[in-house]
């Protein structure tokens, strides 16, 4: 059993929002490891990140990730930073890996000032230019499928990485 397709990519990529249509339109189930980490923890990631730190959130997302990688066979949305984890790296070779790609300007409009997301709190801009920088080449190692994801509607994206699933 594997995931149709595991999306990945950074903050304000569509993950979730692409997910959710890719899922409809593939007629499969969609799975979070977001969800799946802050159901394991029982809290949202924003808490676990200033309660128990970040080490024991990328470890409940390595979890999770396993887990969901070994389950799943619908559509599965990665947290931006899971790629990380060399063992998450690991587990990604043979799957459909879809890399969304976003500019930072983009990424930048889609994710506003949301201080839900727990490594952009201070300076939500020159944070996410930094994640984009160092987690760039990974997203990019992983891709099996690469689509651009600026200036196109969620429909227009689910389009392309269909046609590339065929």
């Amino acid at each position: 059993m594997a995931p149709k397709a595991v999306l990945i990519g950074p903050p304000g990529s569509g993950k979730s929002t692409v997910g959710t249509a890719l899922a409809e339109r593939l007629d499969v189930a969609l799975r979070d490891t977001d969800a799946d980490v802050e159901a394991a923890a029982g809290k949202p990631i924003s808490d676990i990140f200033v309660d128990d730190g970040e080490e024991r959130f990328r470890a409940l997302e390595r979890a999770a990730v396993a887990a969901a990688l070994a389950e799943h066979d619908g559509v599965l949305a990665l947290g931006g930073g899971a790629i990380l984890a060399p063992e998450t790296q690991e587990l990604l070779a043979g799957h459909t890996v879809v890399y969304l790609q976003v500019g930072l300007a983009e990424a930048v409009k889609r994710v506003g000032l949301n201080s839900a997301r727990p490594l952009l709190v201070l300076n939500p801009r020159s944070q996410l230019r930094k994640l984009l920088e160092e987690r760039l080449p990974i997203y990019e190692r992983l891709a099996v499928i690469t689509v651009a994801t600026d200036q196109r509607t969620p429909d227009e994206v689910v389009e392309e990485i269909v046609k590339e699933l065929s």
